[in-house]
Formats: C-alpha cells, sequence, structure tokens
C-alpha cells in the first residue's frame, strides 16, 4: 500500500440548531456539542472568526473540550477579504492573529481566506497579502504583538514550540482562472481551495504540500446532499491526492502538475448544513475514503 498522507474530513461549524434531535441527540447540551462532533470527526471549520474577532479564552476552550490529535481549519476576518478588500490590511492582519488563534497550539491546522463572489483576481493586491502572511507560528505571534487597542487586554501572543503554518484561498469570481494566479499560489505555496458549488470556479490546481476541499452542495448551495456516487468520486480523488498524485478529472487553469509529492495531507469540510446533510455526508465519506487507503 502506498504510502498516503492524513486526510481529514469534517464540518464547517457546529452550532446549528437544525442539528439538534437530527445529528446532536436530544438532550445534548449546547456546550457540549462540540465535544460531541469531534469525538466523529477529526477537524471542524471555526467559522466564527470569519465575522469577528474572538477572545483567547474561546480557543483554550474549544481545545480543551476535544481530542489531543484533533485539527482546528480557521477562517480569516472578512473585515480584511470582504470589507477592507485587501487594502490598508496589516493592522487588521495582526489583530487577527492576536486575537487567540495561537491559543490552539498544536490543534491549529489550515487558515482559510474566503473572497467574496465580486473580488476580482488582482495580482499585486494578493502578492502583497501572501508575503506578509506568517508561515510559522514565531511569525505569527511577532506580527501579532503589532497588534492595536481593539485587542490591547485580550491578546495572546505566545507562540508555543515553533510549527508551520498553512493557509488556503477560496475564490468566488472567474477571473481568477488565469494561469497567474496558479502560479502565485505555487510560488508563496498557498493551498487553493476545491470549492464544490453551482455557483463558483470549482479548480483543482494543486499548489502546496496540502489540499483544501470545502463541499457546499452542487446542485443547492449549502443545502443539497452527495448521493453516492458523487461521494465516490471525491472519495478517488482525496485518496490520489493523499498519495501525492494528481487525480485525472476536475477542470485545472495549468496544464503542468505541481512538484511531485510522495504524499500530501488533505482537509475536507461539508458546507451543506441547512438540511442537516454535511455531518451524514461526511460520515459517508470517511468511509469511503478510509477503504481506498486500506484503513
Amino acid at each position: 500500500m502506498a504510502k498516503a498522507g492524513q486526510v481529514r474530513i469534517g464540518v464547517s461549524g457546529w452550532r446549528y440548531e437544525g442539528w439538534r434531535g437530527v445529528f446532536y441527540p436530544d438532550g445534548l447540551r449546547q456546550k457540549d456539542e462540540l465535544s460531541y462532533l469531534a469525538r466523529q470527526f477529526a477537524t471542524v471549520e471555526i467559522n466564527g472568526t470569519f465575522y469577528s474577532l474572538q477572545r483567547p479564552e474561546s480557543f483554550e476552550a474549544w481545545s480543551s473540550e476535544t481530542p489531543a490529535d484533533f485539527v482546528f481549519a480557521v477562517k480569516g476576518s472578512r473585515y480584511i477579504t470582504h470589507m477592507l478588500r485587501l487594502v490598508k490590511f496589516e493592522q487588521p492582519l495582526a489583530n487577527f492573529f492576536a486575537s487567540g488563534v495561537l491559543a490552539l497550539g498544536p490543534k491549529l491546522g489550515p487558515i482559510l481566506w474566503q473572497f467574496p463572489p465580486n473580488f476580482r483576481f488582482n495580482a499585486e493586491k494578493l502578492e502583497a497579502f501572501y508575503h506578509l502572511l506568517p508561515r510559522d507560528t514565531e511569525q505569527a505571534a511577532r506580527l501579532a504583538r503589532r497588534h492595536d487597542a481593539r485587542v490591547t487586554g485580550r491578546a495572546f501572543l505566545k507562540p508555543g514550540p515553533k510549527r508551520k503554518l498553512r493557509h488556503a484561498m477560496e475564490i468566488r469570481h472567474d477571473s481568477f482562472i488565469a494561469p497567474e494566479f496558479i502560479k502565485l499560489l505555487r510560488k508563496y505555496r498557498i493551498g487553493l481551495v476545491a470549492a464544490d458549488t453551482v455557483e463558483w470556479p470549482l479548480l483543482m490546481d494543486l499548489t502546496s504540500d496540502f489540499v483544501y476541499c470545502r463541499l457546499h452542495g452542487s446542485e443547492e448551495l449549502y443545502a443539497s446532499g452527495y448521493d453516492d456516487a458523487a461521494l465516490e468520486r471525491w472519495a478517488d480523488r482525496l485518496a490520489a491526492w493523499a498519495k501525492g498524485s494528481e487525480h485525472k478529472d476536475g477542470t485545472r487553469v495549468i496544464d503542468k502538475p505541481a512538484p511531485a509529492r510522495v504524499t500530501r495531507d488533505v482537509y475536507v469540510y461539508f458546507d451543506n448544513d441547512k438540511k442537516v446533510r454535511a455531518p451524514f455526508d461526511a460520515h459517508s465519506l470517511i468511509k469511503k475514503v478510509d477503504r481506498r487507503l486500506g484503513k
């Protein structure tokens, strides 16, 4: 059996009223929902960081409620991506990393930068952003120390043991279907999110040492589920990526493959939460991938 990277499959967010009594058992306390979810999945995507700056005690609590090998993906601040649109983002980026992200310690996984549908490809803006993104926890702590008064008195600035940081970018505009974009991602080793939805480009160029997938529902955004055939296709892709290979299907911007690797880590998050499909689709996909990887 060929070696494979880690494949972590989970969901985006965990606090949904509609999941109670369907995925979460009746009577489960809201405060226990994350620990329940973490017993079934190896990862989850934190949504709250996208909407506002969180506090260190929240990150510390989330870490304490999950197993030692659990991993959190963290959504970057929409203030940077949607409001400032990568203009004068340096201070807000420092605030984001000072808000407590590093308090997750070894459970801190990839950081997702999601851009709005009306954000067009701009190489100059993106390169300035990529250049400033910290690549390890020590760089992140140094950047965080440049925070402003918004997080004074509530900043977390301890890098802990030096660990690599990974960043991924989700695009939602067709102007990104450009070779220059893929080359820029590869230059800075930023992961291109494979985002499955009818509304945005689904690109599968490999641009880093990991792959990040967001499955939003390919027929109805945030709502439609994945049938068995669709999950089989995704399982084939994930297994190939984990073994360091390209997969033959899917749209690529550049014909030239990414540099060969023995393995790649893969992170997958189901975001089709409206009809409580996400956790059940995640369970099904885990079983299919495990079979392919001989687990």
